[in-house]
Formats: C-alpha cells, sequence, structure tokens
C-alpha cells in the first residue's frame, strides 16, 4: 500500500478493519514530505510531533472501539490564512510574521471534533493575492506535476501538498478561483462552495464579500466528505447562511440521466489552449454518454467580470488591510519615528509589491470623486453577472467550462504582466461575483503532458447538484486515478 496516495475514504475502510493506524498514516505523510517538500516547498509549517501525538490518541481511542467518523484520523494541511490557536498565521506575509492568533477559525473546531489531524499550514500568494504562489514573502511554491511550472493560485501550497502526496487533504480560500485554479492546474479537486455556506470566521480577509473556504482533495468522494464537515451555520460569521445542511453523499450517483447542463459560449473564447478545449470538449461528450442534455448557453456580461472583480476585491482588500498599521500586531518598523511616519513605513516594509498595488488600486477607487464612477459602477455590473447566471439556471441545472484557459505556465513567465496573470481567473471570478458554487476535476491532460480542469458551476446551494455531476464524470473516465505524477516525483507511487 502506498498511503501518501490513497483517497481518504480508502485509509477510512483500512482504519475499521484495523488494517493500518494512524500513526502509519501520519508517519507514511512525513516521510512523503521529507522526500518532496525540499522541492515542492508547499508548507511554511510543520507539526510532526503535534500529529504523532494526536495520531497515538485516536488509535488508542478505536481500540476502545470508538466510533470512526468519516474522516477521523485523517490528515489535513491548512492553508496559512486561516487561524488556528497558538499556531503563527501569517498569510505568507511579512507584516504577520509572528502573529500567533489566540482564537481558531470555525473550521478549524470543526475538523477538530471530527477527529482530524492537523499536520501543518500550507503556502500561498500574500493575503490571497496572486494566481501563482509567487508572491509568498517567504516562498516560491511548485507545482509537482513539473518543478519549473507554477502550481497555480492563491491555494497553491495547498493543491502542491495533495498532489505531491504530501498530505491526503487540505482546506484552501476562494476570492477568485484560488481553489478551482490550482486544483486544475495541479491535478486535484478543488470545490468553493456557495457564499455563505462555509463560515469565514477565522479566515483572514481579502475581500469579504468574495472570499471562501473550501476543500482540496484527491477525489470528489473526499470532497464530499470534507464539504460536509466545513458547513454549516454559525453564530460568529453574521454572512454565514442559516440553513441545513443536506447529507451531500446522496448526490454521489454515476449517472447524470435527464440532466440539463449548459455550455456557455463565452467561456470558450479565443485565446484558449487548444488541448485545453479539446479536453473540455471531450468531457462534454462523456456527459452527454451518461444521459445530460448538454446546450449551448450565454452568459453575456462575462467579458466584463475581470474588470469588475479587480475594481470590487481592492476596494475591499484596501479597507481590510488597513488594519496593519505595526500598532496592535505584526510587523511593525524598527526605526524610531513618529507616529504617522511608523504607519507608513511598517505597511511598506510589511507589505509586497503586489499587495500594495491592491491597497492602491483599492484605495483609489474608494476615494472621493472615484467611487461612484469606479466602485458603484462594478457594484452594478457584478449585479448583471449574477442576473446571467440566474437566467441561465432556469433552463440548466448546472454549467461546465474549462477552469483556467491554459495549464500550469513558467515560473516567472507572468509576474512582469500583472495583468496577463490576473487573466488566468478568467473562468473562475464570475461565480465569487455571483456568490454561486463551484467545482474543480481533472480531465486529461494538455501541452507538455500538464493537467487540465474542467469546471461545474450551479446555483447558490447547488453543492449536491455539482458533486453529481463531478462524481458520474468522475466515475466514467477514472481520470484523479489515471494521472500519475512524473517519474522524479513518483517513484514510491503505487502503480495504476
Amino acid at each position: 500500500m502506498n498511503l501518501p496516495f490513497l483517497p481518504a475514504h480508502t485509509l477510512h475502510k483500512l482504519l475499521k478493519k484495523k488494517e493500518i493506524s494512524v500513526r502509519e498514516i501520519v508517519t507514511a505523510l512525513f516521510d512523503r514530505i521529507e522526500k518532496v517538500e525540499s522541492k515542492i516547498k508547499a508548507f511554511l509549517y510543520l507539526d510532526k510531533e503535534g500529529a504523532l501525538k494526536q495520531a497515538d490518541e485516536w488509535d488508542r481511542r478505536i481500540a476502545q472501539g470508538d466510533k470512526l467518523g468519516s474522516l477521523t484520523g485523517i490528515p489535513i494541511a491548512i492553508k496559512d490564512i486561516i487561524c488556528i490557536r497558538k499556531i503563527e498565521t501569517t498569510c505568507a506575509s511579512r507584516i504577520l510574521k509572528g502573529f500567533v492568533p489566540p482564537y481558531s477559525a470555525t473550521v478549524i473546531r470543526k475538523l477538530s471534533r471530527a477527529g482530524m489531524i492537523i499536520i501543518g499550514k500550507t503556502n500561498l500568494d500574500e493575503f490571497a493575492m496572486g494566481s501563482s504562489t509567487e508572491n509568498s514573502a517567504f516562498q516560491t511554491t511548485r507545482n509537482p506535476w513539473d518543478l519549473e511550472t507554477i502550481p497555480g493560485g492563491s491555494s497553491g501550497g495547498s493543491t502542491a501538498a495533495v498532489a505531491a502526496g504530501e498530505v491526503t487533504l487540505a482546506l484552501g480560500s476562494d476570492t477568485g478561483g484560488s481553489i478551482r485554479q490550482p486544483a486544475s492546474l495541479c491535478g486535484v479537486v478543488g470545490l468553493k462552495p456557495t457564499y455563505g455556506r462555509v463560515s469565514r470566521y477565522g479566515l483572514i480577509a481579502f475581500a469579504s464579500s468574495l472570499d471562501q473556504i473550501g476543500p482540496i482533495t484527491r477525489d470528489v468522494r473526499d470532497c464530499t466528505s470534507l464539504l460536509q464537515i466545513i458547513s454549516g451555520p454559525d453564530k460568529m460569521d453574521s454572512t454565514c447562511l442559516n440553513c441545513p445542511v443536506p447529507d451531500y453523499s446522496q448526490a454521489l450517483i454515476p449517472h447524470l440521466k435527464n440532466m440539463r447542463i449548459g455550455l456557455p459560449r463565452e467561456y470558450l473564447i479565443s485565446g484558449i489552449e487548444k488541448e485545453v478545449r479539446e479536453r473540455i470538449m471531450e468531457a462534454v461528450e462523456i456527459l452527454k454518454d451518461l444521459g445530460a442534455q448538454v446546450e449551448e448557453i450565454s452568459l453575456p456580461h462575462t467579458p466584463y467580470a475581470v474588470a469588475t472583480y479587480y475594481l470590487i476585491a481592492t476596494a475591499e482588500a484596501s479597507s481590510n488591510l488597513a488594519r496593519y498599521d505595526g500598532v496592535g500586531y505584526g510587523h511593525r518598523t524598527p526605526e524610531k519615528t513618529r507616529l504617522i511616519e511608523m504607519y507608513k513605513k511598517s505597511r511598506q516594509e510589511g507589505f509586497g509589491n503586489e499587495v500594495k498595488r491592491r491597497i492602491m488600486l483599492g484605495t483609489y477607487v474608494l476615494s472621493k470623486g472615484y467611487y461612484e464612477d469606479y466602485y458603484g459602477r462594478a457594484q452594478r455590473v457584478r449585479t448583471l453577472i449574477r442576473q446571467d447566471f440566474d437566467l441561465a439556471f432556469e433552463k440548466v441545472e448546472a454549467i461546465v467550462t474549462p477552469t483556467s484557459p491554459s495549464v500550469a505556465f513558467r515560473v516567472g513567465e507572468k509576474t512582469d504582466d500583472p495583468l496577463q496573470m490576473y487573466l488566468s481567473d478568467i473562468f473562475t471570478i464570475s461565480a465569487n461575483l455571483a456568490g454561486i458554487a463551484g467545482i474543480s476535476l481533472p480531465c486529461g491532460l494538455g501541452r507538455d503532458n500538464l493537467p487540465v480542469g474542467l469546471q461545474i458551476l450551479g446555483k447558490p446551494l447547488s453543492e449536491p447538484t455539482i458533486l453529481r455531476v463531478a462524481y458520474a464524470y468522475e466515475q466514467a473516465t477514472r481520470w484523479t486515478e489515471k494521472l500519475t505524477l512524473p517519474q522524479e516525483l513518483s517513484d514510491d507511487r503505487v502503480s495504476k
């Protein structure tokens, strides 16, 4: 058995049969981390001692006959933008270096109650602002499929860790595609829940009306189990929806009989890589074979999504990041200066270039004389984008698109061209603006044998629908099982 590459549901069966122990799982993952982490650089923090201590405790309880939940004893990594009590949380920024939260996020408490084992915190673009995980203040994460390429972002550390077999499951956050885009580029499954389906309490804010925490996993069944645990109302988050959580496992049906699926013409644009287009159209044919009725639809305001997003997101970022002033916590310049100079110097030293760029843009669009022309207009276009989806979902139950217009690009390729970097999220941004649910899963290989992702979108609270489509497609193609890493990182991977 090659434990680092087994999905959580398989590990769960082995634990129930007492064919393996939790300690064996955790030890196997840390052995894998020791072997490949110097190449991947997915983690900012690891807690081997704490993880093994938790593993031994669960092995003791299992031996005593304690009931195993679906993810009890399963290791998980956490994007370093989610607070864990007494563990440093930096958002991959120098300005938060040394910040140790006095509380844990709601999702962390839920994972703990479910018996999951947190093994560490993963790298990201600073404050989740980026599409490549090159904007971290501490290190650049690499894509396990090709170490010269990026893993996507901003949840690149979490997706690379899962793809490389360093951890079984991970949590990321998605503000404009930051779970789905790296999941696509790394050949794993990533889901952005409906806005408000998962509590944001303890998630350090980038853009509060867009941010969502979601699962990153090896396959759709694991994604379903992890979403089940982290979903639900939370009195600590006023934006969290106060509605019951269905049993998502009921959605795992291997056919799509009579399901209506839309294919938006605006997402198959010029500029999309030829191989990406081919994989998506092949996926559409498989969905038809599974019983779905696929029809072309229109989302006419899609071309305005990127501009709209980068006005709204930067405006909210400017407001949220104003709290980092060198006074209450985080970095403070060592220079002895007056108060205003201390604010300026601390922020200048603490923030990276991309974060500064977005703060300045957001401050500008919120400034007197420009607010209505930029931020106000962007909010009205956001409404039009949401209405596009509302109209589409009157005709279809789900929408399929590419997740990314390309496979993973090379490290450094787009760092000098912010606009080209921003366009990496062109197919994922609209879902955040509209607050709808979306999932990305592998649908084959494209240029240079790098993974291609299929995105499935659904109306608010349609997680069961998109999980059903994803699961049926996954079972028909077995891409999540077939995809194997290059030899450099797969010497000890189980043969498929």
